[in-house]
C-alpha cells in the first residue's frame, strides 16, 4: 500500500536551521545515496522514498510557513502539528469548523503509532467552544480511549492556538474540557501558565474504592499492589491520580529504580480505580523541590504529565512533604507547580514546543 505524508520543519528556536544538500532515497531495491545543492523545505514520503536534509543554521527571520500550511484545505487529507511539553507529545489538529472530531479514536491510535504512524502520545483536536467558553479541547489517548483532561496538551492546545489565531504578546483564552474550564495564559517568554482549578479530593469523586482516612479523601493510605503494600494518596485534576511516596520496603522512594513498565499497570487496572488511573510515584528532593516518574492511564510510560505534576504538589502538601510552591522535575523537564492557599486553584508554567507541521491521507 502506498503511503504518502509531507512534514515542514518550521524552528522556534533563538537559531533558525535550514534544510540543505542531502537527500537519501530508501526502497527495497535500492540503497543508493544521491546529493543535491538544491535547499529544500519540507520532506515527502511518497510510497516508502525518504527525503531527508542536514541542517545549518542561519539569522532568524519571520515566517508564514505556520499560517499558510495550517489553512490548507485539500479534500482527502489532514493537516496537523506536532508539539511536545517536556516530551509528552501530541498531534494537534484544526477542528475550529465542527463540534466532532474529524478523526475516529481508532484511527487516532494508527496515528499514535511510533513505528507506523506520526507517533504520539495523544491526538489533540481544537474545537467551537461551548457554555461561554472560547474553545473546546477533546484528546485521543494512544490506546484510543477519551481522559478528561491533559496537562502537557492543554499547554501545547494553547501555543496552537496561538498560531492559528495569529496572536502574539502575553494572552489568555478559556477552554472547555471534560474536566471542567480551563484558563491558559501565554507568557511573553513563550511558558505557558495555567490555571488547572481546584484538585478534588472526595473519595467517591477522585474516583476510588479506597476507604476515606482525612475527612473525606484518601491520604497516605495503604494499598496492596501485586504483594506489596504502598502508601497512596488520591486526587483527581478532572481526571484521577493516585500518588505514592513509599510503600513499607522503602520510606522514600528513588524514583529512578522503579521498574516502571512492570508496576505501572498494576496500579492503573487495580480494583480500587473504577475509572482506572493515572500513578505517580515521587521523591522528595526538599520541601520546594519534587523528583516524579508517570504511568499514564491509556498511555503508560510518559516524559511527563502535567495533571500528574499538579496533583503531586496537592498529596505532597497534604501528606506534610512539601510546600505548596514547587518544582517538579519529570524526566522530560521541570514544571512548575503552585497549590495557592488564597483561592485552592492550582497553577502549573512549562513549557509547550512546537516539533513540525505535517499532513496525512484520510
Amino acid at each position: 500500500m502506498a503511503i504518502t505524508a509531507t512534514i515542514s520543519v518550521p524552528i522556534t528556536s533563538p537559531t533558525r536551521r535550514t534544510l540543505s544538500s542531502v537527500n537519501f532515497f530508501l526502497s527495497s531495491s535500492s540503497s543508493s545515496r544521491s546529493i543535491s545543492a538544491t535547499p529544500q523545505r519540507s520532506f515527502k514520503y511518497p510510497n516508502s522514498r525518504l527525503v531527508a536534509s542536514s541542517m545549518k543554521t542561519e539569522t532568524p527571520v519571520k515566517s508564514t510557513t505556520s499560517t499558510s500550511f495550517l489553512h490548507q484545505k485539500e479534500t482527502g487529507f489532514l493537516h496537523f502539528a506536532k508539539y511536545h511539553g517536556l516530551g509528552n507529545d501530541f498531534v494537534l489538529i484544526d477542528n475550529r469548523d465542527s463540534s466532532e472530531p474529524k478523526i475516529s479514536s481508532e484511527k487516532a491510535v494508527q496515528i499514535c503509532d511510533r513505528n507506523f504512524g506520526v507517533g504520539a502520545d495523544g491526538v489533540i483536536f481544537v474545537l467551537p467552544g461551548i457554555n461561554g467558553t472560547d474553545y473546546t479541547m477533546r484528546i485521543f489517548n494512544s490506546d484510543g480511549s477519551e481522559p478528561e483532561m491533559c496537562g502537557n496538551g492543554v499547554r501545547c492546545f494553547a501555543k496552537f492556538v496561538s498560531q492559528l489565531e495569529s496572536l502574539h504578546g502575553r494572552h489568555s483564552f478559556t477552554i472547555h474540557t471534560g474536566a471542567g474550564l480551563i484558563v491558559p495564559e501565554v507568557l511573553e517568554g513563550g511558558n505557558v501558565r495555567v490555571d488547572m482549578g481546584e484538585p478534588i479530593l472526595k473519595a467517591s469523586d477522585v474516583p476510588t474504592k479506597l476507604s476515606p482516612n482525612k475527612d473525606q479523601a484518601v491520604v497516605k493510605a495503604e494499598i496492596d499492589v501485586d504483594g506489596i503494600i504502598w502508601n497512596v494518596t488520591c486526587v483527581s485534576m478532572g481526571n484521577p491520580h493516585c500518588l505514592t511516596f513509599s510503600n513499607k520496603e522503602t520510606q522514600n522512594l528513588v524514583v529512578d529504580e522503579l521498574k516502571l513498565a512492570e508496576i505501572g499497570p498494576k496500579f492503573e487496572h487495580h480494583e480500587m480505580f473504577p475509572a482506572r488511573t493515572n500513578t505517580e510515584f515521587v521523591q522528595v528532593l526538599s520541601n520546594s523541590h519534587l523528583k516524579m516518574r508517570v504511568w499514564e492511564r491509556g498511555a503508560g510510560a510518559t516524559l511527563a504529565c502535567g495533571t500528574g505534576a499538579c496533583a503531586t504538589v496537592v498529596a505532597a502538601v497534604l501528606e506534610g512533604r512539601a510546600g505548596r510552591n514547587c518544582t517538579v522535575d519529570l524526566p522530560g523537564g521541570p514544571l512548575q507547580i503552585e497549590w495557592k492557599d488564597e483561592d485552592n486553584h492550582v497553577y502549573m508554567t512549562g513549557s509547550a514546543d512546537l516539533v513540525y507541521y505535517g499532513s496525512l491521507p484520510l
